[in-house]
């Protein structure tokens, strides 16, 4: 992910549900998700797109060396990619996916820290 890619205009950003990573709606269509694509297949996918990411986040970190940053650790990006990730994220995944995350073994943690 390039400086380039990150979202001009903040309207039209999404975050995604699994990793908060930050892009825009054609973006995530286009290319899914940077981290998460495997399981949540978005990329070409309009329905998985709205279910998976939420356009209601707080806060953005740009992560540029995940391995160095302690907040990437604090946040839980420090194993994903380089980009513009949500401090926190507003929503739920379906109960679908969670159960398909489940039985490949990922823990889902929501990224919603208003439950808290």
């Amino acid at each position: 992910m390039s400086i380039d890619s990150i979202p001009k205009d903040l309207r039209t950003a999404r975050a995604c549900l699994v990793c908060s990573l930050i892009k825009t709606f054609e973006q995530f269509e286009f290319d899914g998700c940077d981290n998460c694509d495997e399981f949540l297949r978005m990329k070409n996918n309009r329905d998985n797109v709205y279910d998976c990411t939420s356009s209601n986040f707080d806060g953005m970190i740009c992560l540029m060396s995940p391995d160095d940053s302690w907040v990437a650790k604090w946040q839980r990006i420090n194993r994903f990619t380089r980009g513009v990730y949500a401090i926190s994220v507003a929503g739920r995944l379906p109960n679908p996916i969670i159960r398909e995350m489940k039985s490949r073994g990922i823990t889902y943690r929501s990224r919603d820290t208003s439950l808290k």
